[in-house]
């Protein structure tokens, strides 16, 4: 049993930056289920948005960070971010992390759908997330200390002081490590491979969702997954990413005689928020019609997209007849584990930071490239707090805690992962109607999750981890009777005056399998 000052569970963006601003005489663990620089950040390849351009403005990126989360965002949390946008760019610039330049010397600034502006700065073209990763984790000192290949599938709560003291990991050959802390750090990311079609890394489940579901967490809009309008679509299969700065740079989206399908669906047309392309790409899959990011108006794209035109090349697609074939695939989880401004959580020594989190500030749809810049902030808003707290010993254990019983060799009956995905895609998907969500919550009410995980193995425990999140999405989509950004359903396909400021939260009760649901103001 180890004892650290904070532990770091993930390894993306958020987790660097907050890993890279403690001080330096605190103890510092790194906990990630594969590699360092395996996940979602290091994978990304559109930009960071910042109102630098003197014709922007913090105000404008607000704005456009409100309409495009369907003013279901926390404004408080909108405001704080988009006006710090600009100095957390400068600071990692001044520190030497290298952007792109125009050959005036001044930041070459993209544009994404739903911005109103030139906002998006970028490093190595689309090798954005690479690139900064690459510079944080070279950042990191000594005090910081890497497990990889670990799974985290237990935080220890002291439920009588309501407060998190650490947590267990399991490694790949089956051991148990426990670590324990002050402070412990949800930064796993989203919860992508719940469904078949995505971008995200191949480990992006929902571990963190579900770890601070069953430690008793608030979880809040659970129902809003964006869906990315434009993966690589080859043999059935989605192949990877193809960047929404594709069609910031002319890209249109065809059918195969050409037809531009978003003329006329929306103002901005190809850039129209991502929930709107998503759908109208999805409504001519359905009727059999193959779709195509038309590239003919990007000037020289291999050099202006080095990663996505490797990507396709890998994939048999040849450049040549300017037109990639795509798809759309799970991409972003706006809801997760309910925090304020500092990341924290509703049990104490238990915070998140990230995708995991939810803060309030992409609302019902995140604005494109407001991910890495909510890493960026608020991995610098909690290494700021802890920071400020007192460098003790880690929290001790509670003086009685429960024994852990069980029998081994238990055979369990669930699901396999392309089933999940398969199910969750269908019925859960970018279309979602009360049938469908009913169908799945029935399925998956099949599955028993309360298990003493210790004796389980790693897939054993993923898959039990995605079921949980699965249900949490289910359930918060048949509450929610309206469509708003990234939950649209067939049933109820209108926003609504009466659900504009309300969240729909789930907890686990306490000694009881079930979860509860709260429907309250939105904060």
């Amino acid at each position: 049993m180890e004892q650290e000052n904070v532990i770091i569970i993930g390894s993306g963006i958020a987790a660097l930056q907050l890993a890279k601003n403690l001080r330096h005489d605190l103890n510092v663990i790194i906990i990630t289920k594969s590699k360092l620089l395996s996940g979602n950040s290091n994978m990304a390849q559109g930009g960071i948005a910042a109102a630098i351009d003197a014709l922007d403005s913090p105000k404008n990126h607000y704005e456009d960070t409100l309409e495009a989360g369907r003013y279901h965002n926390n404004a408080a949390v909108v405001e704080a971010i988009t006006a710090a946008g600009p100095f957390l760019i400068r600071e990692l610039m001044a520190q030497g992390c290298a952007f792109d330049h125009n050959s005036n010397g001044m930041l070459k600034l993209g544009l994404e759908g739903a911005h109103s502006k030139k906002r998006i700065v970028h490093s190595g073209g689309d090798a954005t997330g690479k690139q900064v990763m690459n510079f944080l984790s070279y950042s990191l000192q000594k005090n910081i200390v890497l497990k990889e290949n670990r799974l985290a599938y237990e935080l220890l709560i002291d439920h009588q002081a309501n407060r998190c003291y650490g947590v267990k990991v399991k490694r790949t050959d089956g051991g148990i490590e426990t670590y324990m802390a002050n402070h412990i750090v949800l930064a796993t990311g989203g919860c992508g491979q719940l469904y078949s079609y995505t971008s995200n890394a191949a480990s992006v489940c929902g571990d963190g969702i579900a770890l601070a579901y069953q430690a008793g967490a608030r979880l809040a809009d659970m129902e809003f997954m964006q869906f990315h309008p434009t993966l690589l679509y080859i043999n059935g299969r989605a192949r990877g990413l193809v960047s929404e700065a594709v069609r910031g740079e002319g890209g249109k989206l065809v059918t195969e005689n050409g037809f531009k399908i978003m003329e006329g669906v929306h103002p901005l047309k190809d850039l129209a928020p991502r929930h709107v392309v998503s759908q109208t790409i999805y409504s001519y899959l359905q009727q059999k019609q193959p779709i195509y990011l038309d590239i003919s108006g990007v000037t020289r794209f291999a050099f202006r997209f080095p990663t996505i035109a490797q990507l396709c090349k890998d994939n048999g697609v040849d450049l040549k007849s300017k037109r990639i074939p795509v798809v759309p695939g799970s991409h972003f989880l706006m809801g997760g584990v309910c925090t304020d401004l500092y990341g924290r959580t509703n049990i104490k020594g238990l915070y998140a930071i990230g995708e995991v989190a939810r803060t309030g500030v992409h609302g019902a749809n995140r604005l494109a490239s407001n991910s890495l810049l909510e890493g960026l902030f608020f991995g610098k808003q909690l290494a700021g707090y802890l920071n400020k707290q007192d460098a003790c010993t880690a929290m001790m254990p509670p003086a009685t805690t429960e024994i852990e019983l069980y029998e081994d060799n238990v055979k369990l009956k669930l699901p396999t992962t392309s089933e999940i995905q398969k199910t969750m895609m269908d019925r859960v998907g970018i279309v979602r109607e009360e049938a469908d969500l009913l169908r799945q919550k029935e399925w998956l009410s099949n599955y028993n999750t309360e298990w003493s995980l210790s004796q389980l193995s790693i897939e054993q425990i993923q898959t039990i981890f995605m079921i949980i999140t699965s249900k949490l999405i289910t359930s918060a989509a048949l509450i929610r009777t309206e469509s708003r950004g990234g939950h649209y359903r067939t049933d109820y396909p209108a926003e609504t005056k009466s659900w504009l400021a309300k969240t729909v939260i789930q907890t686990k009760k306490k000694d009881d399998i079930h979860e509860q649901t709260e429907i309250a103001v939105a904060t």
